[in-house]
């Protein structure tokens, strides 16, 4: 993870699941948070999926990506057509615009994890370090230090 978007979406990533770990526990004690979860089981089910997969989405791993993707629009995905469908019949309710406000929140970065670990599948095969890289592939360097190695006149005894 070498760039600051790869960052951002993981942190992005654990604050949205903390988040959702705080509404779900107070929601499950009694007191209501600014969401409700659409399914209790299936929350409790999302979130330890979703702690698993952000782990491994930061080691790069696609298929952690794509269970995060897929569990993400299985869940949040049908609950935001329908709060979709009920906000154009007209349907004023604060608790309707947070739930699709955090929907949509939860699928655009789904598909922005996904997104990030395909486009840096590149350059994990074709690792380049700036760090070693000028010595061990520059040429030049290595054609100076032979030359200097052979102008060595030491006197032996």
């Amino acid at each position: 993870m070498k760039n600051f978007s790869s960052w951002l979406i993981a942190m992005f990533a654990f604050m949205f699941w903390g988040f959702r770990l705080v509404g779900t526990v107070l929601y499950s004690v009694g007191n209501e948070f600014l969401f409700v979860p659409t399914n209790m089981t299936m929350e409790v089910i999302l979130l330890f999926v979703t702690f698993i997969c952000i782990c491994f989405m930061i080691k790069r791993r696609l298929l952690a990506a794509i269970i995060y993707l897929i569990a993400h629009f299985m869940y949040y995905g049908p609950a935001f057509v329908d709060h979709i469908i009920r906000l154009s019949n007209n349907t004023l309710e604060m608790d309707l615009y947070m739930s699709i406000l955090f929907e949509f929140f939860a699928l655009v970065l789904a598909i922005a994890a996904v997104f990030d670990v395909l486009l840096d599948k590149n350059r994990k095969a074709h690792p380049t370090d700036k760090k070693t890289d000028w010595f061990y592939k520059n040429e030049q360097y290595d054609r100076k230090l032979d030359d200097r190695a052979d102008k060595n006149n030491y006197r032996t005894l």
